[in-house]
């Protein structure tokens, strides 16, 4: 699957690297927001906005290391939505009118194109010149549409944009919010919104953490600019999936993989997703606005924090990438994993005044600027190998 550098870290460091703090821990957050403001503002989106655009309407669907585009490539939806949401994001927060430009167009070619005009919903991936190539229905990748539109409303003030993420939210709650059976929601359709045919050894329909973790953020995007009672109530349940179904309170892992009923079939622990989830289940209980949702969340975030850097964190301050289920360990850093690291960190810092989480921050931005940031071609690698050296075969977009 592909990916793009989606600057969570960066924004969220842009917004909650201020306020009252010891004089030490507020030169060091400091530095630590000049840093990836820097490097935000003058290397990565110069190299998105350089490199990803096509020669037409839309963005190129993989892009080598060297920023050469692979012009035969299909356009993937989550890549195209997440495109969307960082220029959106990125104007939003700086204000640049370059940005709002890059994001534009992003909206428009991503309503254009990938929203599906027939079934609804959003098409999976497109041929290069826009036309459906996949045609299933991605619950994950329909909520990066969710998410990508609505930031680009809150941005812009697009109506367009805003009706088309309500659309595909009514989607969501006719086809794939599981009214029937357990709540939550069903990982995929076909096209039609039919349940697909079980992959050998695996159950008819299920439902995941990667998936639900986003189907959330998505909709807490939404109701940012749309508060509806029946999307609020949504995320209310959607929290509790990830404070039960999902969540292994006695280990403070998240739960990977389930069927319907919510009984799991596996039992690996992946660290960027705990640390990911952390901020992420703070963020909506705040946007929910409830306060003692907001502080058991609160407790929640700090223990999966903690217990992911105890367990996952590498001598180097990289997180590695999960523990599987017969004990090994997939130990290469994905860049997701060093920015979730960083971003989980403030967030954790920032409940407890601990000094170790803004330690940790630094430190893992520091492996990230000493391996992950492309200082030849500019941008950054997407994969490590365990040695550190880059995985050149992986493309950047």
């Amino acid at each position: 699957m592909k990916r793009t550098l989606i600057l969570v870290l960066a924004l969220a460091a842009c917004l909650v690297l201020t306020g009252s703090c010891k004089s030490a821990q507020k030169k060091m957050a400091e530095q630590l927001k000049s840093e990836i403001v820097d490097d935000l503002e003058n290397n990565l989106l110069p190299w998105w906005m350089e490199n990803v655009p096509d020669d037409a309407d839309g963005f190129w669907g993989e892009v080598r290391c060297d920023g050469t585009p692979v012009m035969e490539a299909d356009r993937a939806g989550i890549l195209n939505a997440r495109i969307l949401w960082t220029f959106s994001s990125a104007y939003r927060v700086l204000g640049k009118t370059e940005y709002k430009a890059l994001a534009d167009r992003a909206a428009k070619y991503y309503r254009a194109h990938f929203i599906d005009p027939e079934y609804g919903g959003s098409f999976y991936q497109l041929t290069p010149d826009g036309a459906p190539s996949q045609t299933q229905k991605s619950t994950y990748c329909i909520a990066f549409g969710i998410y990508a539109l609505s930031e680009h409303y809150r941005a812009t003030g697009d109506q367009a944009s805003l009706e088309a993420a309500v659309g595909l939210f009514r989607d969501f709650e006719a086809h794939i919010y599981d009214a029937a059976q357990g709540g939550g929601y069903i990982e995929g359709f076909t096209r039609d919104w039919q349940l697909p045919t079980p992959r050998p050894g695996r159950p008819a329909v299920t439902k995941t953490m990667n998936t639900h973790i986003h189907v959330m953020e998505g909709l807490t995007n939404l109701y940012r600019v749309w508060p509806d009672p029946v999307l609020r109530d949504r995320l209310f349940e959607l929290v509790e999936i990830l404070q039960t179904h999902l969540y292994n309170a006695e280990t403070h892992h998240l739960i990977l993989y389930c069927d319907r009923d919510w009984n799991s079939f596996n039992n690996a622990d992946s660290y960027g997703h705990d640390i990911e989830t952390s901020w992420l289940l703070c963020e909506t209980a705040e946007v929910l606005g409830d306060k003692a949702l907001i502080e058991k969340i609160r407790r929640q975030a700090v223990d999966m924090c903690s217990t992911a850097l105890d367990e996952g964190l590498r001598p180097d301050n990289a997180l590695m990438y999960e523990k599987r289920g017969n004990g090994s360990y997939q130990s290469n850093s994905a860049w997701w994993c060093q920015n979730e690291t960083v971003v989980g960190c403030i967030n954790a810092w920032q409940i407890t005044g601990d000094d170790r989480y803004l330690e940790q921050a630094v430190k893992t931005w520091g492996f990230i600027k000493e391996y992950l940031i492309d200082r030849e071609n500019g941008g950054w690698f997407c994969n490590l190998n365990e040695d550190n050296t880059p995985k050149l075969q992986e493309m950047k977009a």
